[in-house]
């Protein structure tokens, strides 16, 4: 129910009640003005893009506090990195009412962003935590639609990674200390991320079968997701590398420090930096994560479909493999230029052959 009323001095009271009963009004000088801000309402109540205005006056930096409290029980890298998108941020919109924000403003951003020299994937990945951000209020009814769009969104840099070649992988190998070898193999071998490497413990690996199955990450946190616990076939070359490994050291895990106990991410990233700033023959851009893509050409290049692919790679979905790795199939050109010719010429044999008879 809404209502109008002129007050004793003059001014006119806007009354009404939103969804949930509750009794909002504010005044104004002129009776046109009040009429107006009625019909918004009510407009805005009956198409559900209404918010009530004590909460439209949350800034950008409360929402984002209490928005990162929520994502805490994710992975400790992902709220890591949610965490130093939102510094950012909010150093750029934290005074700022949610309600005020408007997609010029959100396109001047990542317009200054790109001023400032930040790669393409550091923007884009930037104004996805703000689209994340935003679009969370908007369904919390802080605002009635999120300001993101895609006209507002940065270009999506084409995700093209970096393969190192077979004597590229090996001269990692041979750089780094032996306690450290293994990572490199799970790595480049058997597709695990470093988190997943540097936690796979004896009792993950069935040696005689040749079956890895990582079942924790560093720090005995989850995986990344469902799949990334599926097992991973290997030769039993490998499995006998990983054997000796594991018995030289003496320690409960493959992949360990000097002394013999489980290793960490940070240590092995380091050895890897070492190793690069000493030999040439690793190239500079090489990280552990592109062992994992030498693994995924190694699969298509033996001529594995799409699904074979993705299960080894652990992906949650075959359209993950396909935007990562797309590019490393072969040329079908060919395949479908050879496919119509073949059609081609039987319908051309046909007619010959009905010519002649």
């Amino acid at each position: 129910m809404a209502s109008i009323q002129k007050r004793p001095d003059g001014r006119w009271r806007a009354r009404y009640r939103d969804a949930s009963g509750k009794e909002h009004a504010r005044h104004f000088t002129r009776k046109v003005d009040a009429q107006r801000y009625l019909d918004e309402v009510t407009t805005a109540i009956g198409t559900g893009h209404y918010v009530d205005p004590t909460r439209a006056r949350m800034t950008v930096q409360e929402w984002a506090e209490r928005w990162i409290q929520t994502y805490s029980s994710r992975r400790p890298a992902t709220v890591r990195q949610a965490q130093v998108q939102l510094r950012r941020i909010v150093a750029r919109f934290g005074a700022r009412r949610l309600a005020d924000l408007r997609p010029s403003d959100i396109k001047a951003w990542t317009t200054e962003m790109a001023s400032e020299g930040l790669k393409e994937s550091t923007i884009y990945s930037n104004y996805r935590r703000l689209a994340q951000l935003l679009g969370d209020a908007a369904h919390d009814g802080l605002i009635p639609r999120s300001p993101c769009s895609r006209r507002t969104s940065p270009r999506q840099p084409p995700q093209r990674p970096f393969v190192p070649t077979t004597e590229q992988v090996f001269a990692l190998y041979d750089a780094l200390s032996e306690h450290l070898r293994p990572a490199v193999l799970l790595g480049a071998f058997a597709g695990l991320r470093i988190s997943e490497a540097v936690a796979l413990r004896a009792d993950d690996v069935d040696f005689t079968r040749g079956v890895v199955a990582p079942a924790v990450q560093h720090g005995d946190t989850p995986l990344k997701s469902t799949a990334s616990g599926a097992p991973v076939p290997i030769p039993q070359d490998l499995a006998l590398q990983l054997a000796g490994a594991l018995q030289r050291s003496g320690g409960t895990t493959l992949a360990t420090d000097a002394a013999g106990r489980a290793t960490t991410p940070w240590a092995v990233r380091r050895a890897i930096a070492a190793a690069k700033a000493s030999n040439p023959n690793i190239p500079g851009e090489l990280r552990f994560h592109d062992l994992r893509h030498y693994y995924a050409s190694l699969l298509i290049g033996s001529g594995l479909d799409i699904k074979v692919v993705q299960t080894r790679l652990r992906h949650a979905s075959a359209t993950t493999t396909l935007n990562t790795y797309g590019h490393l199939w072969p040329d079908a050109d060919e395949s479908a230029r050879a496919a119509v010719g073949q059609v081609l010429a039987a319908r051309a044999d046909s007619l010959r052959t009905q010519r002649i008879s």
